[in-house]
């Protein structure tokens, strides 16, 4: 595997020219949220995969609202310890995520009669739990540090979500909390270490995510295929291009039952046939253009409110609505089932949960930015 670093403007152009595949469109709903506005700052997304390495605390670093220079000061120590003790990047990514639902990366001291026990530092660490002295827990240093090595007891952490490999170290009363704040603490890592969320390996050995990898975001591409020791496979039609406006996800071209991953860990939320077509509903058929819908599709929810959806299954998933999946999980193989023209995946992805055409964004530019470009050769 060499270091690369992603082309994000060569895969968008890519996929805006090609348009090989028909498949189906989606239900309509109220619009919640777009992307591309002054909520969502695209130049914090670098395209580097770590090897030019964190930056230093000490130095000038970059800003990233709604957190201010002492804070993003905090997160600096945090990933340098997590460099230091050979963490791979997805650690830091956990941690950073910890601090900022604990504390607001913030060096929390006694806070009264609003203290949460004795609980103080950035993780809110309590020393009667045994974390260390006051003085030890609210030196940033030492309580990343803590927080790493008990991370490093946790047999499997590395492939479980973010909140709950967080939860086995904290023990917090609110679990779920820390899911909130990943697709941030991303960012902060990506900003302040070259990339690094992009990446796997440790700050020794890293290098960009390959297809079959889950980078220290936690995305991964949603296939796997392995042809001539590359992963390879073809890109489809594009996300709304000039010819297709109505297309609102990108088609994955690969043969017949080719394992479909789920891109992130999540909860499934449908699991669903779909199809427009005036006769008889049925997708355990092939499609053909003009049939309408996904055919059998499947809908994940993502921390951070980011809904993915997988069209044109070659047969119902072997899933159910509120089974948790990890990334990278097996959870369906690729069909031509609904309105399709032959064997891809349909891919989408949206925002806020919302399962509208009018909250989906481009999968290509959002997979890019997450360390999971969706190329076919990686």
């Amino acid at each position: 595997m060499t270091v690369r670093r992603p082309r994000i403007g060569l895969l968008v152009a890519l996929v805006a020219t090609l348009a090989l595949l028909c498949c189906g469109g989606s239900v309509s709903a109220v619009l919640l949220g777009a992307f591309g506005t002054d909520k969502e700052d695209l130049s914090l997304f670098t395209s580097g995969c770590g090897t030019g390495g964190p930056l230093d605390p000490e130095g000038k670093l970059p800003k990233i609202r709604p957190y201010g220079a002492t804070q993003m000061k905090n997160a600096a120590i945090i990933i340098n310890v997590g460099a230091t003790l050979k963490m791979p990047p997805r650690a830091w990514v956990v941690a950073v995520a910890t601090a900022m639902q604990e504390s607001r990366l913030t060096n929390l001291g006694y806070l009264g009669d609003r203290n949460d026990h004795d609980s103080l530092g950035l993780f809110q660490q309590r020393p009667s739990s045994g974390w260390g002295t006051p003085a030890q827990v609210t030196d940033p240093t030492y309580a990343a540090t803590k927080f790493y090595e008990k991370l490093k007891t946790i047999d499997g952490w590395e492939t479980m979500a973010l909140t709950e490999a967080a939860q086995r170290v904290q023990i917090s009363a609110y679990p779920q909390a820390y899911a909130k704040h990943e697709l941030l603490a991303t960012q902060i890592v990506n900003v302040l270490a070259d990339g690094a969320a992009n990446a796997v390996g440790n700050s020794l050995a890293m290098v960009c995510a390959s297809a079959a990898d889950i980078a220290a975001s936690g995305w991964t591409n949603p296939y796997a295929v392995k042809v001539d020791a590359k992963y390879k496979w073809s890109v489809g039609s594009g996300f709304r291009i000039p010819t297709r406006p109505d297309h609102h996800g990108v088609d994955l071209i690969a043969g017949f039952n080719t394992p479909v991953r789920s891109v992130a860990s999540g909860v499934v939320s449908r699991v669903l046939c779909d199809e427009t077509f005036s006769g008889a509903i049925d997708c355990d058929r092939e499609g053909w253009p003009g049939k309408g819908g996904c055919g059998w599709f499947v809908e994940i929810r993502h921390a951070g409110n980011i809904m993915t959806r997988y069209c044109h299954l070659i047969k119902r998933p072997d899933l159910k609505a509120g089974q948790r999946v990890v990334a990278g999980q097996t959870i369906a193989l690729t069909g031509s089932s609904g309105n399709s023209s032959g064997s891809h995946l349909h891919f989408e992805v949206h925002l806020n949960n919302d399962t509208s055409s009018s909250s989906a964004v481009d999968p290509v530019r959002f997979m890019a930015e997450r360390g999971a470009p969706l190329t076919g050769s990686q």
